[in-house]
């Protein structure tokens, strides 16, 4: 096994070991990125001597923490001191803040290794899209906004990498590169130096190869119950068996193809099989609002996002920011109160519902294939509602589709229960994640279902 190959936890305990040098993980990371990125185009920036460098300065030292020397991707909608945030905008290039994003700044003083910046959807919200195929079937998008993100840890470029979420931007491409994924409970992760799109909305997560590598990154962030969380104590490991499973089709289900359902009630199946209790969750009627209240919220709070680029440089702005700061939709004061009222409300249903009879959603991360082509970066309906619920998601993958592209499933659990989720999640991924291609008979069964 080649140094690039190693997932972030198997890197960790050979760096910490001094059986792995940081050198060695960045030369092999480099020599698979000039591998594969004319293909994949996972990076908007990376420079080879700068990678080598900072990693002999990372060997001078004893490991600062688990990360220590381990390789990450930064979104190229969050700043970084030492390298260009562009933003995929002609507004924007080869602007360098000179300064960590707050997200940047806890990895890189933890000791982690920035790579270099990935390409992103422009501003993450619209216009120009990503030019990063999906690794598995270049035909195809690799998803948005975190599109260079979710690629390069799916192509093994990368051990880790930050991506972003306002509807479906960091769950979604995890689904369609085959990757594990966090979307943090809302707040958790300071947003601090990172673009904004909807204060109510933008969530920073990241990508790894396991729910392992996930747990890595939640504990340098503090994630309470982890053990980076000072007096908060520390999650027990789940187990499957007994798990209370709520399968959560969702007010969009009609919206999900043949695979999606498939590796949904795929995964329900496994995990009865391991002995979890899997039941049915219809969530209340009040549900059925949040995926257009979540575009009402998003639209309405992108109108003050984008005005100081509508203002200053209007004839580089991409038309969909121009249309959304002069409310092309309509949107009115009292919808985006309703909308705001409506969230309100059902987070507190939702939280509600976990206790005696529910310990974790089991619920579509996309709608299942990836699309053809790269304009269209997947439909984000599964995904709109949770983050305007502000709770944490897992994303893990469950097989393949007949094409060779990654299907998964998310797991989502109440607000601040992300390292109780996590570790449901460890449980699960060995049951749920399988690299097979999923057969016809259950296809057929699933949309039968």
């Amino acid at each position: 096994m080649e140094p690039y190959e190693l997932t972030a936890t198997q890197a960790s305990a050979l760096i910490a070991a001094r059986k792995l040098s940081c050198e060695e993980l960045a030369r092999s990371t480099l020599d698979r990125i000039l591998a594969r990125d004319p293909e994949v185009r996972a990076w908007s920036w990376f420079d080879a001597d700068t990678i080598i460098r900072n990693a002999r300065e990372l060997d001078k030292t004893p490991p600062r923490s688990p990360l220590h020397g381990l390789t990450f991707g930064v979104k190229d909608v969050i700043d970084t001191a030492d390298m260009p945030t562009q933003h995929n905008s002609p507004i924007h290039v080869n602007h360098r803040p000179g300064q960590d994003a707050a997200c940047v700044a806890v990895v890189r003083h933890s000791g982690s290794l920035i790579v270099g910046k990935t390409d992103t959807v422009e501003f993450a919200s619209g216009g120009r899209r990503a030019v990063t195929r999906n690794p598995h079937n270049p035909a195809h998008t690799p998803g948005g906004s975190s599109s260079g993100s979710g690629a390069a840890v799916g192509d093994s470029q990368v051990q880790l990498a930050f991506g972003t979420q306002t509807g479906g931007s960091h769950i979604r491409p995890a689904a369609f590169n085959g990757i594990y994924g966090i979307k943090p409970t809302h707040g958790i992760v300071s947003r601090e130096g990172a673009k904004m799109y909807s204060h109510t909305l933008d969530t920073i997560g990241w990508y790894g190869r396991s729910v392992e590598d996930l747990q890595l990154v939640g504990s340098a962030f503090r994630l309470p119950g982890s053990d980076g969380h000072p007096g908060a104590g520390t999650v027990e490991p789940a187990s499957v068996k007994g798990l209370r499973v709520g399968l959560c089709r969702t007010p969009v289900w009609q919206a999900a193809d043949a695979y999606g359902r498939a590796a949904l009630m795929e995964a329900a199946r496994r995990l009865e099989a391991a002995g979890a209790i899997v039941r049915e969750l219809t969530l209340p009627a009040e549900f059925d609002g949040m995926d257009a209240a979540q575009q009402t919220v998003m639209r309405g709070e992108g109108r003050a996002a984008f005005l100081p680029a509508y203002l200053g440089s209007h004839h580089l702005l991409h038309e969909d920011f121009r249309e959304m700061v002069e409310n092309a939709r309509g949107i009115s004061p009292a919808q985006l109160v309703q909308a705001y009222d409506l969230a309100a409300a059902c987070r507190r249903l939702f939280d509600g519902l976990f206790g005696a009879d529910l310990d974790v959603v089991l619920t579509p991360p996309s709608p299942g294939e990836a699309p053809q082509g790269l304009q269209d970066t997947g439909n984000p309906a599964f995904n709109a509602m949770w983050t305007l619920l502000h709770v944490p998601c897992v994303a893990i993958p469950v097989g393949k589709s007949a094409r060779g592209l990654p299907l998964g499933i998310q797991l989502v659990g109440p607000r601040f229960a992300d390292s109780r989720l996590l570790a449901i999640a460890a449980a699960c991924a060995p049951v749920i994640h399988e690299n097979g291609m999923l057969g016809e008979i259950e296809v057929d069964e699933a949309m039968a279902a």
